[in-house]
Parts: structure tokens; C-alpha cells; sequence
């Protein structure tokens, strides 16, 4: 299937999913990888769909989704590979433009250090780069990339490319547990990420059964303390660890909108506070969501901070 959706999406809205690339075609070979291991590893970039098949599906769920009134915010290319191999990218996004919707590219990166890659991404209006690590070595073993890459050349390439894209450009890094979770190799992220300067810095974890089955996540202080980190040196930062259900309502829930929130951001104990005001609602919620292993609480830098206890893999 080439385009699905659209679909509720934290950092999109709601997107129509573009399948580029056929499973699993990457650059990669990620350990927490939860479409599995991939199937073919290369770096040349080919043809994989003719770009007017890909305008001809795209045109028609548009179509579809605007007869049923269902909204779409973002084109996203979010394929089961990594969709800058596709050697027609540029020119598929420059036939989606006049359907007057935004688009977006989801990419590892890893061939951003050629000119042509970020000529073309250029062309999209959001584009999400993945840095899990700014060392060699923690880079080949999280990332397990096909040899003929660089880390020195991809990150290069990624601050070329800020310098002149127009659009809104964010990260995400992805923390395993004992791999790249470390306060000094997050410290090292984020000097880097402050030098690429994102509109937002996306840190999530592995939710969903990944590649190898020794990945963990790390636990919620560890992700806590790297939120911390990269926000002192980046500035906006939101948490990507797996609930989507009530990301962007106020439901009426207390509970649920409590899980949404604190998905996404950690909350200090005076936002709680002032939430709870608002929801005409007390403590005792929030006691009974610890109670349950729903939410945690921390402290940071003197403060009390609130967060949605991870999901069970």
C-alpha cells in the first residue's frame, strides 16, 4: 500500500502516510527498529514507484478523506524504509504542492551529506532529521548503519542543510537502555542540536517490539534527566513514548488528558496544580494515577515533576 490514512499523529495532526519505499529498504539496520530487521541494506539511491503512481494514490485518499470530511494536515512520507533512497523524492513532492497540502519527510538522515538529498528535501515544509548519536561508536551499534556511510559526513551535512531550509525542521533521537542514554552522551547530542538549532527536539523511546530483543528503553528518571539536558542547551523539547489517543483535546477526561500531556511533556507539580484547578478536579486523581503505575513522580532541580509512567512492551 502506498499511501495510508490519515492517521492521528502528536507531531503532524492528522497525516496521510506516502510508502515510498517497499519493507524494509534502508540505510539501517536499527536495533529497536519495530518494523524488524531490514531486509536490504544499501545507500544508492533508485526508483522505487513511478512519482505520477504515487500522485495518483495520494489525489485519490485526498479525495476520499474530503467526501467522508475527514482533515489532513501534512502529506507525510513515513515509509517501511528510509525515504530519501527514493532518487524521485524531489520530484514527487513538486506534484503533491498544488494539492495545497504541507508535506513532510521523515528521514534517518543518513544521506543528507549529498547535495541532491538536500536539494530535495528542501522542497518539503517539515522535515524531521534522527540523531541517536553523535559518536562512531554508539552510532554503529544503535543505528547499525550499511558500511559505506559516515557519521562526521552525515552530521556535516545536516548543519548545511539548516543553514538554508526554510521550512520547520525538528529531531528525534531514540534512547535504548545502556546504549546512548548516558548524561555525558545526551550532553553530546545536545551540543550538537544546538548548532542545527531545531524548531523542537523530539525524544522517544522504544514502545513496541523492536528488532533485537535485548532493547529496552531506558527507565523514566534516565529520560527525565535527558529531557533536562536538552532543553537547558535546545530549547523546545517534547517526549514521543507512545500515547497518541487524546494528544491535541481537551477531553473532559482528567485522566486521560493527564496521560496526554504528560506523554509529551513533564509537568511540573504547579501545572498540575493549575490543571487540576481548571478540571475541577483534586489530588487524589493524581495519587491514584501513581498508585496505578499510570504516572510517576520526580524531582528535578528542586521542583516535583509529574510524568506518564512508561507503557509495557
Amino acid at each position: 500500500m502506498i499511501v495510508f490514512g490519515p492517521v492521528p499523529s502528536r507531531r503532524l495532526g492528522h497525516s496521510l502516510g506516502i510508502n515510498n519505499i517497499p519493507p524494509k529498504v534502508c540505510t539501517y539496520a536499527c536495533v529497536y527498529c519495530q518494523l524488524g530487521r531490514t531486509i536490504k541494506m544499501q545507500a544508492e539511491r533508485r526508483a522505487f514507484h513511478k512519482p505520477m503512481e504515487i500522485l495518483h494514490a495520494v489525489r485519490e485518499k485526498v479525495k476520499k478523506a474530503g467526501e467522508k470530511r475527514e482533515s489532513i494536515d501534512y502529506l507525510a512520507f513515513v515509509p517501511d524504509g528510509e525515504p530519501t533512497l527514493d532518487v524521485h523524492l524531489g520530484q514527487e513532492i513538486d506534484l503533491l504542492k498544488p494539492l495545497g497540502i504541507k508535506v513532510a519527510v521523515i528521514t534517518n538522515a543518513s544521506l543528507i551529506w549529498r547535495e541532491d538529498v538536500r536539494e530535495e528535501l528542501m522542497k518539503a515544509d517539515w522535515v524531521s532529521l534522527k540523531i541517536d548519536s553523535v559518536t562512531a561508536e554508539v552510532w554503529r551499534r544503535i543505528d547499525r548503519p550499511i558500511g559505506a556511510l559516515s557519521l562526521p559526513a552525515i552530521l556535516d551535512g545536516a548543519l548545511e542543510f539548516s543553514k538554508t531550509y526554510g521550512g520547520e525542521l525538528v529531531t528525534e533521537t531514540m534512547l535504548v537502555k545502556s546504549v546512548n542514554d548516558g548524561d555525558d552522551h545526551i550532553r553530546k547530542i545536545a551540543d550538537f542540536l544546538a548548532r542545527l538549532r531545531p524548531a523542537r527536539a523530539y525524544l522517544s523511546v522504544p514502545t513496541r517490539p523492536p528488532a533485537e530483543a535485548w532493547v529496552q528503553p531506558p527507565d523514566e528518571e534516565t529520560i527525565h534527566r535527558a529531557f533536562h539536558i536538552l532543553r537547558e542547551q535546545v530549547g523546545p523539547v517534547e517526549y514521543l513514548i507512545g500515547y497518541e489517543g487524546n494528544a491535541f483535546a481537551f477531553t473532559g477526561n482528567v485522566e486521560e488528558d493527564l496521560l496526554s500531556i504528560t506523554a509529551v511533556h513533564p509537568m511540573r507539580k504547579e501545572a498540575v496544580d493549575a490543571f487540576l484547578v481548571k478540571a475541577g478536579a483534586d489530588w487524589f486523581v493524581v495519587n491514584r494515577m501513581i498508585d496505578r503505575n499510570q504516572l510517576i513522580e520526580m524531582e528535578y532541580d528542586g521542583r516535583k515533576f509529574y510524568m506518564r509512567k512508561l507503557p509495557t512492551r
